[in-house]
């Protein structure tokens, strides 16, 4: 199959033009501003970019058009597929009907933590030999790349994971032969209480009992799961960030809602995308709509502490659900000074992670990993070993350098509520060093200004906060009067620079937050700190 993919070079179409190459498929693209890293990274893998969206690229003639999300009417080659009635699909659309079909979806949904939980999850389930599939909105550098098709699993040792991977074991070694093995998938998927076996499903009691502070009697064996996967010899798992953001100008349900996955994260879930969405109850509607694809026997995994959850939970579930941050569920305790945290599931404790990561918002993305981990057959402590070798996603806490002691950091938060947790856990690292905040708001929620009023508070913990100005509908200066002379705003990026430079002295830490390369703010800023400090 030959497919041209509209919008190629976003994280997303592009996780999809390489899942696709990967797969075999013919693979072309156009975007606008085709530029690097994504531009070299798609064309080492063989596709071919366009610049723009001209509307000769029909001669082409693939067999199906990718719309992204970024494509709308009025865009000249969209408008000439529409005129000549060829085919087009969606990219969500196109991964589940391709890709994800038959296989066990890993879903991460919620507002914040997202990318960081779905590449917690995809690392937990590699590191237990399941050779999982995954899509991100980011580089998990445990992997190095956002997107890859289920692998050819390893045998795992006897004891290491239960129930699904367990299994596959038994399938791989021949106990019984794979094609017995998957003839049981299908059957218990169309009939899952005959064939002399019934597949267990998860208790809905917030807690999910543990039988031995490892397996999971939530976890489905390889004949219960209705899996039935293409390739006999390749993984049945794939992880997926499930974003709730529209999934094309034609079809405007959340793109989660394509995905049907067997365990489901949800995260957290607080008002954004205020371009699409005009309140938080639609977007807790889109979400129910969500719940409402996840089948009985699979599992929810739900943060016990949010009351959307709660309100989109009671509009109806047909899932087991098991909470984290609840005193009934998954809890952590506080991290110490070298990076350990308690895990218990209903008061039982379960192990210690020791990691590097930080902040309380990154302990319960462990815990929400954890869990639906553990639905897939992974072992508590299997999990906990996996995290202890978790190196995060690149622009989350991320280091670009250090000048005279003076340190800049990359991180991705654009949204108050991921600003404040962002800059809470860099707190707990550097104690009463100096914070120098330095922030673009570039999301269209925060460039609509929906979002301005909470800004303040959410930079309590910085010491200095620097703002770029430009390209806003509203005055960012009279947002952060809050914060008196603490806060400074430019609308020209290079007096931003100069004025975090002249303002940083040895010992400090400046944090960079925004969605978007920012002008290449990290490069210009540690080059201005090495003239004035001799770095």
């Amino acid at each position: 199959m030959h497919i041209h993919i509209l919008g190629i070079c976003g994280t997303f179409m592009g996780g999809i033009a390489a899942i696709a190459k990967s797969a075999g498929h013919t693979v072309t693209g156009c975007d606008t501003n085709v530029y690097p890293p994504m531009s070299t990274q798609l064309e080492a893998q063989g596709i071919r970019l366009i610049e723009g969206f001209a509307a000769d690229q029909v001669k082409l003639a693939p067999d199906v058009y990718v719309i992204g999300n970024v494509v709308t009417r009025g865009n000249p080659l969209m408008e000439e597929i529409l005129n000549r009635g060829l085919p087009y699909i969606s990219g969500p659309q196109w991964l589940a009907e391709n890709v994800l079909r038959g296989r066990w979806v890993l879903a991460v949904a919620g507002t914040h933590g997202k990318t960081t939980t779905t590449s917690m999850l995809a690392w937990i389930l590699e590191h237990a030999g399941l050779a999982p599939g995954f899509l991100i909105g980011g580089v998990p550098e445990n992997f190095g790349v956002s997107a890859r098709l289920p692998g050819t699993p390893p045998i795992p040792a006897r004891g290491h994971v239960t129930g699904e991977a367990s299994r596959l074991r038994e399938a791989r070694l021949g106990t019984r032969s794979r094609t017995e093995s998957l003839r049981d998938h299908r059957i218990a998927s169309a009939f899952p209480h005959k064939g002399g076996r019934s597949a267990p499903v998860a208790r809905n009691d917030g807690g999910g009992k543990n039988d031995d502070g490892g397996g999971n009697k939530n976890s489905l064996p390889l004949d219960g799961g209705g899996l039935g996967w293409g390739c006999e010899d390749t993984s049945p798992f794939f992880v997926i960030e499930a974003d709730e953001y529209d999934t094309a100008f034609f079809d405007k349900r959340s793109k989660f809602v394509h995905y049907a996955p067997r365990t489901a994260v949800l995260n957290n879930l607080e008002f954004d995308h205020a371009d699409i969405f005009p309140d938080l109850a639609a977007i807790e509607t889109q979400f129910h709509h969500l719940v409402r694809t996840i089948p009985s026997n699979g599992l929810i995994v739900a943060n016990g502490a949010e009351a959307s959850l709660d309100r989109v939970l009671a509009r109806g579930c047909w899932t087991p659900v098991e909470r984290f941050d609840h005193h009934d569920g998954w809890q952590c305790g506080a991290q110490s000074a070298d990076g350990k945290f308690a895990v218990s599931l209903a008061g039982k404790p379960q192990g210690t992670v020791q990691w590097d990561l930080l902040g309380a918002h990154n302990q319960h993305n462990a815990l929400a990993a954890i869990a639906a981990a553990r639905h897939a057959g992974v072992p508590v402590a299997a999990s906990i070993a996996a995290l202890a070798e978790f190196k995060n996603v690149k622009r989350r806490m991320e280091t670009r350098g250090a000048v005279n002691s003076i340190t800049v950091y990359d991180d991705f938060a654009h949204h108050p509520t991921a600003i404040k947790t962002t800059l809470a856990g860099l707190r707990s690292k550097v104690k009463g060093a100096r914070i120098l905040a330095v922030l673009e708001p570039r999301s269209n929620t925060m460039k609509l200004g929906v979002m301005k009023d909470a800004l303040p508070g959410s930079l309590v913990d910085a010491d200095r906060v620097f703002c770029y100005a430009a390209n806003l509908g509203w005055d960012p200066a009279e947002s952060l009067k809050p914060l008196g002379p603490r806060a400074v705003t430019e609308q020209d990026l290079g007096k931003l620079v100069e004025a975090i430079a002249q303002a940083a002295r040895p010992g400090d830490h400046v944090l960079v937050m925004s969605n978007g390369g920012f002008g290449g703010i990290h490069e210009k800023l540690l080059k201005r700190l090495g003239e004035l400090h001799g770095g």
